[in-house]
């Protein structure tokens, strides 16, 4: 029987084609996975790390302005600090 990947990793999978479909973020992207680390009403310490490092990254590319402001939201919402 094969084994889940932890929510951690599969948040950290599919974040993959965010930045490699043309290098940025979009709000729907972002909202996806936002949606996919919340699915059991809960974001751990490991799925906290990995969507701080995707904001990060998000950050360091650039995003539009509505994906900022999302950003802000989501850091404040779940205390996570920018690099």
């Amino acid at each position: 029987m094969p084994h889940r990947l932890p929510d951690h990793l599969q948040l950290a999978l599919a974040a993959i084609p965010a930045f490699t479909d043309d290098g940025r973020l979009s709000l729907e992207e972002l909202e996806h996975l936002l949606v996919l680390a919340q699915r059991d009403q809960t974001i751990d310490a490991d799925e906290q790390r990995v969507l701080g490092n995707i904001l990060d990254r998000a950050e360091r590319d650039g995003v539009d302005a509505d994906v900022q402001a999302r950003i802000t939201q989501v850091r404040d919402t779940y205390g996570l600090q920018a690099d």
